[in-house]
């Protein structure tokens, strides 16, 4: 046994008021129209989210050609293309929206822009589902972005009105470099605030790079598919902390705690509590001495209204 370690979890973490309100979608769809409930897509880019919903009642399927017609069918909080929509109808699904408030807020904005004869560019990780939402919101597709030498490959002239949104789950760190890029490219570029960008991305963000400045390891809890999960690791890197990113509490190794004194818990905002309990229930079974505390930080009083078929 190892003798004592310190445990410090970050606020906030797991859950955002838009994956809440996702899960809560499939679950009263469920309670409401009885199973099976078909998703398009996870719900959110979490497993034990997506198994519990499998349970209850749910089928995720990639496409909506392996519904049946007529079906109760739910799209993803990370949105989809027009193109979807118009699917669903052609195949007469009934349909249930569960994309997040703020991702849609990102969809009118890209329309906006278009219908005023911008040349749209796209902040965000080309074949992410959200990506590929907020793509298909605008006719003709947006222009994707996520590094210097995608900015070096557009080729838009002088005189083009052109403007930027952003993928909701990326660090802010990123976006403000590529922004400033961006600018540096095309003065002339209008584009969303900062602030825009999803508030539980910021939040966390900013909890895990304090809560590395208090640690010796930092373990973030969250699926290898979620970008925001992703992002929150590159933070801890970024400030020199060791980091490991884990599912849940089965991919923990004793090993890495050998030399540990305090450690860190954050947890990607698909990433339900759950995840967290277990992951300090399997660490505690290596130490003689544990404990458990919370770091001061941002209070989250968020909530989204269900769909009116759903109230």
């Amino acid at each position: 046994m190892l003798k004592k370690i310190n445990i410090l979890l970050a606020e906030p973490r797991g859950f955002c008021a838009g994956v809440q309100r996702a899960v809560d979608i499939v679950d009263k769809a469920i309670n409401k129209y009885g199973g099976p409930v078909y998703v398009r897509h996870e719900i959110v880019h979490n497993k034990r989210v997506v198994k519990d919903l499998e349970k209850k009642g749910a089928i995720f399927v990639d496409e909506l050609d392996q519904i049946p017609t007529f079906s109760k069918t739910i799209f993803s909080a990370h949105g989809v293309s027009k193109e979807v929509e118009d699917n669903a109808e052609k195949f007469k699904l009934s349909t249930i929206d569960a994309t997040c408030p703020l991702v849609n807020k990102v969809h009118v904005e890209a329309k906006n822009y278009f219908d005023k004869g911008y040349n749209i560019i796209l902040i965000g990780h080309s074949g992410h589902p959200e990506v590929e939402g907020i793509n298909g919101r605008v006719p003709g597709g947006v222009s994707i972005v996520e590094s210097e030498e995608d900015i070096e490959e557009l080729n838009f002239s002088d005189n083009s009105k052109v403007a930027f949104v952003t993928q909701t789950t990326l660090s802010v760190d990123d976006t403000k470099q590529i922004i400033s890029l961006l600018r540096k490219k095309y003065p002339k570029i209008i584009g969303q605030d900062l602030k825009d960008i999803c508030y539980a991305t910021q939040n966390r963000q900013t909890a895990v790079r304090i809560l590395s400045k208090k640690v010796d390891l930092v373990i973030v809890i969250g699926g290898d598919n979620s970008s925001n999960t992703k992002r929150l690791v590159e933070i801890v890197k970024i400030e020199g902390v060791d980091v490991y990113r884990v599912s849940d509490a089965y991919d923990i190794n004793k090993a890495w705690f050998k030399n540990v004194k305090n450690l860190g818990i954050t947890a990607g905002a698909s990433s339900p509590e759950i995840l967290v309990v277990e992951v300090i229930e399997k660490i505690k079974t290596y130490f003689d001495d544990i404990s458990v505390s919370t770091m001061d930080g941002e209070k989250e009083n968020v909530t989204f209204k269900l769909p009116k078929s759903l109230l």
